[in-house]
């Protein structure tokens, strides 16, 4: 490299400049990939179609799919995807979806996402739900199957807020999307006995995993936030920002069943935040309050009358083995040993 071109590659606006290529480069390729997804779900689509519709119109039964596996493949030897077995997953992915009007949405998310949506979800709102949310946030097939093993649909459908008052309409769904009526932080290696304070530091140490759990859309601001009133200090759990929503979003973590003053305290602290920290251009605030456990219908009681934007959510944590299990493993001595050796 030359002088002058090494000096270029150091200047700022140079790096910018390829920063900025970059950019551009990934998301060409991104919009090649999803391109070439669209047209793979599509053919797969109309395969499965015209299966149906010559088994209707024929009579043909299981035979014509193996028989026209063994020929793809002959025909298309360098094309994977043509066993009998996926091609019965196409019929099946057709059947399934042609009275819904998700073909659109479907092209949105690889095939092997959309083959573990159908095969571990029977309902169709549920199978909407997870394609509409892996379309979203860009889940990994990993986090899908995490999500619906966790039981994320139902949770979404069973949240408990006041959004639909406390929030303009244009905004309440997105709202509901971004509170879970439970979070897993199986994450987390903490006992069952466990404080408020380190519950909220092993959140804040495992950052990603604990804003990958809550939902995409979100940004940490900081744990402890400290707002002040006439001299006198008050500190915000966890304080996050929602991008989407255009809004802050404070959490309350509570180790313990849910207590309607909770409900009170919350309000006050997203008064604090809406009249004290929020931006002219920004949404009023939103508050989460994170406990062990709650009665439903307390809940509903506490919420009813408030008008800041509230939800309560419970948690829990699943990080420990079970002691039967627990026996077999190596030690962390015994790990480390064996690190050591190789």
């Amino acid at each position: 490299m030359s002088r002058y071109a090494n000096k270029i590659s150091k200047d700022k606006s140079y790096m910018d400049f390829l920063v900025s290529i970059k950019k551009r480069i990934q998301e060409a390729q991104y919009s090649a990939l999803r391109s070439v997804n669209k047209e793979l779900i599509s053919l797969y689509w109309d395969i499965g179609k015209r299966i149906v519709e010559k088994q209707e119109e024929r009579g043909w039964g299981k035979a014509v799919v193996e028989t026209l596996a063994k020929d793809l493949q002959k025909e298309f030897p360098e094309i994977r995807g043509f066993s009998s077995q996926n091609l019965w997953y196409m019929r099946q992915f057709y059947l399934n979806y042609k009275n819904l009007k998700l073909q659109p949405m479907v092209g949105e998310i690889s095939w092997a996402k959309n083959m573990i949506i159908l095969s571990k979800c029977k309902e169709n709102s549920k199978r909407k739900f997870y394609i509409f949310m892996t379309k979203k946030f860009g889940w990994t097939k990993e986090v899908l199957i995490h999500q619906i093993e966790n039981k994320s649909y139902e949770k979404h459908l069973l949240n408990q807020t006041n959004f639909d008052k406390a929030l303009p309409e244009k905004y309440r769904q997105q709202a509901k999307l971004a509170v879970k009526d439970e979070y897993t932080f199986d994450f987390l290696e903490l006992g069952e006995e466990h404080s408020e304070r380190k519950l909220e530091a092993s959140l804040v140490e495992r950052l990603r995993k604990f804003l990958e759990e809550i939902g995409g859309y979100f940004c940490y601001i900081g744990s402890q936030h400290r707002i002040e009133v006439n001299g006198k200090e008050f500190f915000i759990d966890l304080l996050l920002y929602h991008r989407k929503l255009r809004s802050l979003v404070a959490i309350d973590l509570k180790i313990g069943e849910f207590k309607p003053e909770y409900a009170g305290k919350m309000q006050f602290y997203l008064s604090l935040l809406d009249d004290k920290v929020r931006l002219d251009s920004e949404n009023n605030s939103i508050g989460i309050i994170v406990c062990k456990n709650k009665d439903r219908t307390i809940v509903e009681y506490a919420l009813k009358d408030v008008k800041k934007p509230i939800g309560v959510s419970t948690y829990k944590i699943t990080s420990h083995l079970p002691n039967h299990i627990l026996k077999y493993l190596p030690s962390k001595e015994e790990i480390e040993k064996n690190i050591n050796l190789s």
